[in-house]
């Protein structure tokens, strides 16, 4: 296993090496290949030609739709889950520990801060697709566990995204259909950081960047992170446009997966609100 991992991680690094070559490359120009609606179906499902293989994006969709297959053998894992949002104008960060299964859709959550001891439990096709949820402390806690739908104004109050988009698989899904679609169009800068890291781990990472809003970029700048060792996604992190010039963009959102233990046997009771080490 320790050789298997050790040569995912030369890869890794041997192409993003390769791919250096064209960091701060751009296409300029406003389209290579508009997308078409009768485009054959991309790798994501997305209806979008292939990507030139001269535009910058191309070498990076490479390495994340190979961190994408990587998640091919990967059913359940714990970690801990790190998002930082950008929600009323503020940037909101919580940290929960986490419990998550491909088949059913399963997650549950601890929060660590804020709110210490608040748990979230979803399961797709349970509870009406409803998540379930209680707090840890304070006087909400007696109200005991509470179902909300998944796009109830207090959820959405605290969440850019609903439960169903969490996860890697969902996370380096998004990505690669953005770059996909983003790879039709030029004003694209791409850079690489091989020696990139996250808490000491070595994550390489890919930023992609673009120099002007256009409608077709929802952020100035996105980064994604591959776990070098095990070639999982992450991190990533999207950036809107800064106010003027010469100000830092602005962080919209980060998700960050950290201590991650794969394929750990997680079963129902992990998801199970009658799970006696719960507190639903």
């Amino acid at each position: 296993m320790a050789l298997a991992f050790a040569a995912r991680s030369t890869a890794l690094r041997r192409v993003c090496a390769l791919a250096l070559v064209l960091s701060g490359s751009h296409v300029q120009g406003q389209s290579l290949n508009a997308p078409s609606p009768t485009a054959q179906a991309s790798a994501s499902g997305h209806k979008y030609p292939p990507v030139d293989e001269r535009h910058p994006l191309a070498p990076a969709l490479k390495l994340a739709r190979a961190s994408r297959k990587s998640l091919d053998s990967v059913r359940d894992y714990q970690c801990v889950f790190i998002k930082r949002e950008l929600l009323n104008g503020a940037v909101v960060t919580q940290t929960m520990e986490m419990k998550f299964r491909e088949e059913p859709f399963s997650v549950y959550l601890k929060n660590q801060e804020p709110n210490p001891g608040r748990e979230i439990l979803f399961v797709y096709g349970q509870n009406d697709n409803k998540l379930l949820a209680h707090e840890g402390s304070g006087l909400k806690s007696l109200v005991g566990t509470v179902p909300l739908a998944i796009d109830a104004p207090q959820v959405r109050a605290e969440n850019r995204h609903p439960i169903t988009e969490i996860g890697m698989r969902k996370l380096i899904d998004k990505v690669i259909a953005q770059w996909e679609y983003e790879g039709q169009f030029g004003e694209t800068n791409v850079q690489y950081y091989p020696d990139a890291k996250i808490g000491g781990m070595s994550c390489p990472a890919i930023e992609c960047t673009h120099p002007q809003p256009r409608r077709q970029f929802p952020f100035h700048v996105t980064r994604l992170y591959i776990d070098a060792q095990a070639n999982l996604p992450v991190r990533i992190e999207n950036y809107g446009y800064p106010a003027a010039s010469g100000q830092e963009p602005p962080l919209v959102e980060e998700f960050t997966y950290v201590k991650v233990r794969t394929n750990v046997g997680l079963a129902n009771e992990d998801f199970s609100a009658k799970n006696p080490a719960y507190k639903f």
